[in-house]
């Protein structure tokens, strides 16, 4: 079953008209955790290159591609962008871990459901670690892998740490919490001209409540590198055909991590987007009123024959 949207109605202008644009699951008690939760995704377009699965990091959701999967879909995919466990409008009930394994079995129960064997997945920031855990521990769902901009090793964003102590942080108000998350976003853009109110808005929408808040704080209190680390020595075991994608500004991923990473995965590409930081969805800004750098290397890679040129062309020479 083919997402339902059609492509060319996708017009998500705000975040409102992205969560409008969402579906809803409920996957069941012992599936994913010890109780039922509700998923929010987005689900649009025909499978005519294949289906990607788009994966966003903390502390953003599925929005954080709203520019990205209409052109996607249009080019010829199936595009599926979940809310991870605790993140946007899926659950968020503080009743549950959020760790990277449980949102690897959040997605593998979601692509069940959905009846999807094998997908294109795209990972940015946490969403990298679990495109990670993906290709190395579910090998038969990864056709290929994108990783951008991903936590990996030790290297974690110290504000999304400072979110991590809830005694620190509950007593404190939503405006607080707001307040450092603006000079995130601000911070992972190299051109601030891309801070534009829609994008502050809709990244920040899910967190500007109490229960967002504590949402949050929870989704901050799993980031241990304990999980990343475990990773370091099984990259080798990556069999998928990988692209490791990296705005070249982050100052939190930076560009040395992405190459070490390529470097760890057998047969991965390096491949830099100039001008961009840690937003590179929001910040890779170019023709066409999107990030056309991060798409054209996205929707590139995952056809075939775009990656046998990138190896011929880019990773072969340099061997």
């Amino acid at each position: 079953m083919a997402g339902n949207i059609t492509p060319t109605l996708a017009n998500w202008s705000t975040w409102e008209t992205f969560k409008a644009a969402q579906q809803e699951i409920v996957l069941p008690a012992g599936r994913v955790v010890h109780i039922a939760v509700t998923i929010r995704y987005v689900d649009i377009g025909e499978p005519r290159w294949g289906t990607i699965l788009l994966m966003h990091g903390i502390p953003t959701w599925g929005c954080l591609y709203h520019a990205i999967i209409p052109p996607l879909a249009q080019a010829g995919y199936r595009v599926i962008a979940p809310d991870f466990l605790g993140h946007g409008w899926s659950d968020r009930r503080d009743r549950f871990d959020r760790s990277f394994q449980d949102q690897a079995r959040m997605v593998t129960a979601l692509l069940d459901t959905l009846q999807l064997g094998s997908v294109d997945v795209v990972g940015h920031d946490t969403g990298g670690a679990v495109a990670l855990i993906l290709a190395i521990e579910h090998k038969v769902r990864v056709n290929r892998l994108v990783i951008c901009n991903s936590v990996c090793s030790d290297r974690f964003d110290d504000d999304m740490l400072d979110f991590g102590h809830p005694l620190r942080w509950k007593p404190r108000p939503v405006a607080d919490l707001v307040a450092v998350l603006e000079e995130s976003l601000a911070a992972g853009l190299s051109n601030q001209n891309r801070l534009t109110l829609e994008f502050r808005a809709g990244i920040i929408a899910p967190w500007a409540s109490e229960e967002g808040k504590l949402s949050l704080l929870r989704n901050a209190s799993a980031l241990n590198a304990n999980q990343t680390v475990a990773l370091v020595d099984r990259h080798g075991e990556i069999t998928a055909p990988t692209l490791v994608l990296w705005g070249m500004d982050d100052p939190w991923q930076r560009a040395d991590d992405g190459k070490r990473l390529a470097r760890e995965i057998p047969r991965a590409v390096f491949q830099a987007i100039e001008g961009a930081s840690h937003w590179v969805q929001q910040g890779a800004r170019a023709i066409h009123r999107c990030p056309a750098g991060f798409l054209r290397q996205c929707a590139g890679f995952c056809r075939v024959a775009e990656w046998e040129r990138i190896w011929s062309t880019v990773l072969w020479p340099c061997r």
